[in-house]
């Protein structure tokens, strides 16, 4: 399990309904695991970053407000993660739970904090009072179903990269005065996504490090940065067509059009970078 983030980070929590582990004595309710990985951000300034997260709930599609209770508690637990130590691809589990069988359509999260550890520059911990007393609400599209006996994927996508906003000069520590926080999070049924990765590499074939890709479709849809082998990895890509673009400093942008995503699979996509 590792994620990473930086000064702007990328995370992505994954809520887990995974598919076909069989429930004891229960075949009207199904399973539902919480998984956390992350989007990864530049990282050269980045210590540690933690986020805390102090309830979950889930909601029913079609409960409204009449009942007064559309939401449904699945934990009251005081869970922290390190997204420093995830990244593409790398998932954590967070929870696992049963749930009635049925069709869910918003998952919210309590977030009581978020930290920053900045090399040599200090901690920056930012409160998020909004996500603490009424929780951060996050739209499944389109649902997730939990059958009875069964368990089924979804993935949420928490953009720390747009997440967080750091004030001040990034490019050194002293120079970072703090970070604002507005939450960026999709939701993402895995059952009906796939995955992209690759590796980057220069035209002398040497992997390239700490290189930006991301995809796009009309707008970004995720972005990630290559590991120290170079290599990149989206999880809980929509099935779909996209595009897909690498740069780095002093390289050229590279782009390719037309990659398929299919549910359930895996779409490789390797770029070579040439000098400027």
């Amino acid at each position: 399990m590792k994620k990473l983030i930086f000064a702007v980070l990328t995370i992505i929590l994954i809520v887990t309904i995974p598919a076909c582990d069989e429930l004891i004595n229960n075949d009207e309710s199904g399973r539902l695991v919480v998984k956390v990985t992350d989007d990864p951000f530049p990282v050269s300034n980045v210590e540690s970053a933690t986020v805390t997260i102090t309830k979950v709930e889930v909601r029913r599609a079609g409960d409204g407000v009449p009942d007064g209770k559309p939401f449904m508690l699945v934990s009251e637990d005081t869970l922290t993660f390190d997204l420093l130590e995830l990244r593409n691809g790398v998932v954590e589990e967070m929870l696992d739970f049963e749930l009635p069988q049925g069709k869910y359509d918003l998952v919210r999260l309590y977030v009581y904090e978020a930290s920053l550890k900045i090399k040599d520059g200090g901690t920056y911990n930012v409160k998020v009072p909004s996500g603490q007393q009424t929780g951060i609400k996050i739209f499944i599209r389109p649902g997730i179903t939990v059958e009875g006996g069964l368990t089924s994927e979804l993935l949420l996508d928490f953009d720390l990269s747009r997440s967080f906003i750091m004030t001040g000069n990034n490019h050194k520590p002293s120079g970072i005065n703090g970070f604002i926080f507005k939450p960026v999070i999709r939701a993402v049924n895995l059952s009906t996504s796939g995955r992209i990765e690759g590796l980057v590499t220069d035209t002398a074939e040497v992997n390239l490090p700490n290189t930006q890709v991301w995809v796009a479709q009309d707008t970004i849809v995720s972005t990630a940065y290559t590991n120290d082998s170079g290599y990149y990895a989206f999880i809980g890509i929509p099935a779909g067509t996209y595009s897909l673009y690498a740069t780095k400093e002093n390289y050229d942008t590279v782009s390719y059009a037309d990659i398929n995503v299919i549910a359930g699979n895996k779409t490789i996509q390797n770029f070579m970078l040439t000098l400027k």
